[in-house]
């Protein structure tokens, strides 16, 4: 497995492995990688002959007062979980490798990004968008892997890789968890003892909601505010949104049926905050 650092290394890989008629997956993640994305690539390397984990804390999808800063990285460890997942080429830039001096062009949307984590992360979906479309440039895989934790992230990207026509399949893949329930995430490093053993009510909302819903509740405020009040239970919780919106649209709706997503987000403790969802065909 080779690391490199700069675009052109990407482009003259994936061009010596297209010349022997090889299909390349991508796996876009910001390092500090945990089982959820171990099973992105273990995914992508079942189904392509050569797969490209991307390494990069992209600063443009981090608010002023976020955490790029402190956002936990840890290459050594990332090269090994990568290596021992069967991929084939880490791209590690620097930000002045993806943004060089001047850089002024930026991939936006409408719509999808206005809900949910687009409302207190008012820039995060462009860094996003512009991020992804830069990977799926640089590297031209034939398909790109998504972790469905990030539900309107996936959701975003289905709709760019659409709407700009891009020749590439998106695979969403299901959350994996801890062996308590919390949904694994980097973030959760940031937990003290005392609120990781807390942030577990959250995974329990999720499950609480999906339960409500297949035992036939079908009106969102009802289970919302059943989640919201389980969530209260735990000292620390400061709940951004619990909400139910339609999975395509990332829209609220007044019933629940066909295809829904509910989503959470709390900042636990004040030291994380922290995802979690489920999607239903209802």
């Amino acid at each position: 497995m080779r690391i490199v650092s700069t675009v052109d290394e990407v482009r003259s890989q994936v061009k010596a492995w297209r010349k022997e008629g090889k299909s390349v997956g991508l796996v876009p993640t910001m390092g500090y990688l945990h089982e959820g994305h171990e099973s992105l690539i273990r995914k992508a390397v079942a189904e392509n002959d050569e797969v490209v984990v991307s390494i990069f804390v992209n600063p443009m999808q981090f608010g002023p007062t976020e955490d790029l800063a402190s956002y936990p990285r840890d290459l050594e460890a990332d090269s090994k979980l990568c290596e021992s997942a069967g991929a084939a080429l880490i791209f590690h830039p620097e930000p002045e490798e993806m943004y060089q001096e001047g850089f002024c062009s930026f991939v936006d949307m409408n719509g999808l990004t206005n809900a949910l984590c687009g409302l207190s992360r008012p820039v995060h979906f462009r860094g996003v968008c512009t991020v992804v479309n830069k990977l799926f440039n640089i590297v031209m895989p034939d398909k790109a892997y998504f972790g469905e934790k990030d539900a309107q992230q996936l959701a975003v990207i289905r709709r760019m890789v659409k709407d700009l026509n891009m020749d590439i399949t998106i695979v969403g893949c299901p959350i994996i968890r801890e062996e308590d329930g919390l949904a694994k995430s980097s973030r959760n490093t940031y937990l003290s003892p005392e609120s990781r053993q807390n942030a577990v009510i959250l995974s329990k909302s999720i499950f609480l909601g999906k339960k409500l819903i297949e035992d036939g509740e079908r009106n969102p405020e009802v289970v919302k505010k059943a989640m919201r009040e389980l969530i209260m239970t735990k000292p620390g919780m400061d709940i951004d949104y619990v909400e139910i919106v339609d999975n395509n649209t990332m829209q609220s709706i007044d019933v629940i049926a066909g295809d829904i997503l509910c989503a959470i987000a709390v900042r636990v403790s004040g030291e994380a905050r922290l995802i979690d969802n489920f999607m239903l065909s209802v």
